[in-house]
Order: structure tokens, then C-alpha cells, then sequence
């Protein structure tokens, strides 16, 4: 991800949302900063003089959406839709990072076919 302020967008994602930081590359205002996204990493290095295109959406799991709620909105994260238990069975709440990228914020409840792998 190239954000227009990456001072400002790495201090959303490594101290507000508080992923914890798998690499760190360069040197000067761009550099490059790797987080752990669970099974992924999301790397936040440069800047663009645009934010990202409409439709990027990042998805990240919580094991409690509404204690996520609360931290986040007491920390000033943008809340663009708080936490509900939608008709697929997932609790999801939006937020936004300072370019306004949208950040699903999920909960996969007990009993969810997407909690379990039969068989394994």
C-alpha cells in the first residue's frame, strides 16, 4: 500500500490498530514497514500522491468485535459502521485508515462454518 501520508498511515496500522511489525526496510519519511496481518502481511512503504483506488478493502479478524469497537473508537478510528451480525453469520464492523481505504473488522462466531475445517 502506497498512502499519501506514510508517516501518518504507519502510525494508524502499527500504533492505533497496533499490528505488530514484521520488517522494517529504507531509510527517510518512505520507508517501508511490514505487518503481520494473521496469515498475510500488509506492507506500507512510499507514497503516492493519491490514495489507494476505490475498492481496496483489507479484512481483519478479531476474536471479540465489540471489545474492538470500543478501543478503536476511543483511540479516534473512524467508525463507518458499527459492529452487527449480518445474514451470512458474521459480526462485522468498518473502519477506515487516514486514505479512507476500508478495513473490515470481523468476528467469526461459534458455530460459523468458516470457524471449523471438517476433517481436520
Amino acid at each position: 500500500m502506497r498512502p499519501t501520508d506514510p508517516e501518518r498511515s504507519r502510525a494508524f496500522y502499527g500504533e492505533t490498530l497496533g499490528l505488530a511489525v514484521y520488517r522494517e526496510f529504507g531509510t527517510g519519511p518512505e520507508r517501508g514497514v511490514v505487518y503481520f496481518l494473521g496469515g498475510g502481511f500488509l506492507e506500507v512503504s512510499g507514497r503516492s500522491p493519491a490514495p489507494p483506488a476505490p475498492g481496496l478493502e483489507l479484512w481483519l479478524q478479531v476474536a471479540d468485535v465489540t471489545a474492538a469497537h470500543e478501543e478503536l473508537a476511543a483511540r479516534g478510528v473512524t467508525v463507518l459502521e458499527a459492529p452487527e451480525r449480518k445474514p451470512w453469520g458474521l459480526i462485522e464492523m468498518w473502519i477506515a485508515d487516514p486514505d479512507g481505504v476500508r478495513i473490515a473488522v470481523v468476528e467469526i462466531p461459534e458455530g460459523h462454518p468458516l470457524r471449523y475445517r471438517p476433517g481436520i
